[in-house]
């Protein structure tokens, strides 16, 4: 008995002290918990699917499709994000450069001669290409950071940082919608960037996509988009408490 009661002595206080740190710990993970919820959505009040926990650096839970579902597939996702991102920032600056300089219509430049044939110039391109690729692809799945010439990260000028990499992901995903926008200019109008704004500045109630070719289509689109969220909530609601599990793309 004296033994027995000994025991529970000991023990005690080692209790007491286990639940007076987890209540003190409560307070930090309600922090947490309200730091997370509070972070910004693709729209007010979105929320955000379970996959897009707000850990990647330009997240704002934007996934309709889930297609990042898989979370052995979100690291590539994210990857070819980040480097069409990076082509398209480089694509939108050559375009823009041609086109403020008056160089040539930027689509034509394939066809034009240079001092190399075209097929030369391609089959040196193709190489090039391929080590450098094959280089950063062994190099990012080791670190699982993309970089250039054995270094991973690529940072010589020390400029990385959390805001630097969002920064990047929203100037790339402008880039790539700017350069579909450039591509649409060339295909529906036959003009360069500079020349539509030009033409549209002159004229903006007749010079304007909705009043081009296509302009039928971008308004369904921009209509489309725009009642998008509303759809989203329409659905939660009918969904109630039941976790999502839309699916679309299997894998």
């Amino acid at each position: 008995m004296a033994f027995a009661a000994a025991q529970i002595a000991v023990t005690r206080p080692f209790l007491g002290n286990a639940l007076s740190r987890v209540s003190s710990s409560r307070p930090c993970q309600r922090a947490s918990v309200a730091v997370r919820a509070e972070r910004p959505m693709w729209y007010p009040g979105a929320k955000a699917p379970a996959h897009l926990d707000g850990s990647m650096a330009g997240d704002y839970g934007f996934d309709p499709l889930r297609i990042g579902a898989n979370k052995d597939l979100l690291p590539y996702y994210r990857e070819a994000e980040l480097m069409n991102g990076r082509w398209a920032m480089a694509a939108v600056a050559g375009i823009l450069f041609t086109d403020l300089f008056e160089l040539g219509n930027w689509w034509e430049a394939g066809a034009k001669e240079y001092a190399l044939p075209t097929t030369t110039l391609v089959a040196i391109e193709v190489v090039v290409m391929a080590v450098l690729e094959a280089k950063r692809i062994e190099g990012w799945q080791k670190t699982g950071e993309t970089g250039f010439l054995g270094m991973f990260p690529f940072d010589p000028m020390g400029m990385r940082s959390d805001e630097t990499r969002v920064k990047e992901l929203k100037n790339g995903r402008l880039a790539m919608l700017a350069f579909l926008g450039f591509s649409s200019q060339a295909a529906v109008r036959g003009m360069g960037p500079v020349e539509c704004l030009k033409s549209h500045i002159e004229d903006p109630w007749h010079n304007n996509i909705f009043t081009s070719a296509v302009g039928p289509e971008v308004a369904a689109a921009v209509v489309a988009a725009s009642c998008w969220p509303t759809f989203v909530e329409l659905y939660k609601g009918f969904q109630g408490d039941k976790e999502e599990e839309f699916r679309p793309i299997p894998w």
